[in-house]
């Protein structure tokens, strides 16, 4: 059988990847605990920032420090990595974290017979912890109110348009930093299908990003609060960046279309559902409630699209 296009152009991509500079970090670290980096990065999609193989990923992200690129490549119980740019010291001394080394699910013990088999199944998938709020806070604002395939056009074009290349001589872009987004006019983000009101949260949150930043030096309930009290920017939205951003494994996206039946269909076999009634369902995993709507997501569970219409506020995000 012939390689898909997909697999060729990834083959080409990664021959760019080798013709790289030398890169200005190199490390290991070994995790203490199982790991499938594929499953756990592909938390954050893939696109022009981020390209994912097996146990082998890319990343191109804007640190504390400036832009840097990460190659992680997970084989033989260590995970190599290597690292670009002026942010590239401080991409690999979180590369662990960005792995998910400091999930903890100790606690967690699925009684339904879903979750059990997804567990078994997929015992390396961790909850990731970037760093990165308002990195992850764009994206997921995209994402409000719209279908997910055009969320993800319209943040590939922004990165593409206003973003910068990565270290490292490598085919990937560094998402816009706030400074450019605060500074961008909202009529601007239209070319990307974004508009006026999301453009606007964008604009100010931007304009605000080292108040969003400090939600990582917080606990994760007044990190959620930090984030829910700029304009713009709801629980839905809130759950999303504190997943990712902070690692957090009990963060629930209500207001989502779709999470409520998938999650009803998982754990009753019902394929209609309501925001209450997944709340309830996962209650008894309250502290892990987001690892296990991940969970659902990697046994690729998803309701029936048959049923009856559900009110309007279930086809709501902030």
């Amino acid at each position: 059988m012939s390689p898909s296009l997909e697999e060729e152009a990834l083959s080409a991509w990664s021959s760019r990847w080798i013709a790289a500079d030398a890169p200005d970090v190199s490390a290991r670290f070994h995790p203490s605990k199982p790991l499938d980096l594929g499953l756990t990065l592909m938390a954050f999609g893939s696109g022009p920032s981020q390209r994912v193989r097996g146990q082998e990923a890319w990343r191109a992200t804007l640190t504390p420090d400036g832009p840097a690129t990460l190659h992680l490549n997970h084989s033989e119980n260590a995970v190599e990595l290597e690292a670009w740019g002026p942010g590239a010291s401080w991409a690999a001394r979180h590369a662990p974290e960005l792995c998910g080394e400091t999930d903890d699910d100790s606690g967690f013990q699925p009684a339904h017979r879903t979750l059990a088999s997804a567990r078994h199944r997929h015992p390396g998938l961790r909850m990731p912890r970037s760093l990165g709020v308002f990195e992850a806070l764009v994206p997921t604002v995209i994402g409000q109110k719209v279908p997910t395939d055009a969320a993800h056009h319209s943040y590939r074009s922004l990165v593409m348009a206003l973003g910068t290349p990565a270290p490292g001589s490598f085919p990937m872009r560094v998402p816009p930093a706030a400074e450019v987004l605060a500074r961008t006019p909202y009529w601007t983000f239209h070319r990307f299908g974004i508009e006026r009101r999301r453009a606007e949260v964008i604009i100010r949150a931007a304009r605000s990003a080292g108040r969003l930043e400090e939600a990582v030096t917080m606990d994760l309930a007044s990190a959620r609060k930090r984030l829910e009290a700029f304009p713009g920017v709801g629980p839905w939205t809130a759950a999303r960046v504190a997943v990712t951003a902070l690692g957090d494994p009990d963060a629930v996206q209500v207001g989502d279309y779709n999470l409520p039946h998938a999650v009803a269909y998982a754990l009753e076999g019902k394929a209609r559902s309501t925001d209450e009634r997944m709340l309830e369902l996962l209650e008894p995993y309250r502290g892990h409630r987001a690892r296990v709507i991940r969970l659902i997501g990697v046994a690729g569970i998803t309701a029936p699209s048959f049923g009856p219409r559900m009110p309007l506020r279930n086809f709501t995000r902030d």
